[in-house]
């Protein structure tokens, strides 16, 4: 008997692994973790995007305070144009905004979402802020500073 058994063994074909497995197509659980993660991300991107960022969020409430505490226009112009100033400075660096003045600045603050500071009330605003007569348009200034200060790009 153990002739018999020597023979079986050589009829047998020899060892072989079968291949390996690919990585694509994916399993089930690697999708469901794909998609769950995506989700993850696109909801973590929309609520960052609309949330304005602790900086303007501090200039925003600085606003309110500025609203709030009224005055003449004078002043109140004079402190939301150093407010805006302040504002930009600490956002777009000091190369940036440190020399823009007049017209050139305020086509800055246009550019980046103040767009109702665009026309005559930039300029009123200007004029006032740095001592001139012009007509008060104060709720356009705000407007124009709100959206200055929450503008994302």
């Amino acid at each position: 008997m153990a002739n018999l058994n020597a023979e079986w063994l050589k009829q047998l074909a020899p060892d072989h692994a079968p291949p390996p497995s690919g990585w694509w197509p994916l399993a089930p659980g690697w999708w469901v973790l794909l998609v769950l993660l995506i989700a993850i991300l696109a909801i973590w991107i929309y609520r960052y995007r609309r949330k304005p960022s602790v900086l303007s969020r501090a200039a925003l409430r600085e606003l309110q305070l500025l609203e709030s505490k009224g005055g003449d226009d004078a002043s109140f112009s004079r402190e939301l144009q150093n407010l805006l100033r302040r504002y930009a400075l600490a956002k777009y660096g000091h190369a940036i905004v440190a020399n823009l003045s007049g017209k050139e600045w305020l086509a800055f603050v246009i550019d980046h979402g103040g767009k109702a500071f665009a026309g005559e009330t930039g300029a009123s605003f200007l004029r006032i802020a740095y001592g001139g007569q012009a007509q008060s348009e104060r709720e356009s200034w705000l407007n124009g500073a709100r959206a200055f200060l929450r503008w994302r790009k």
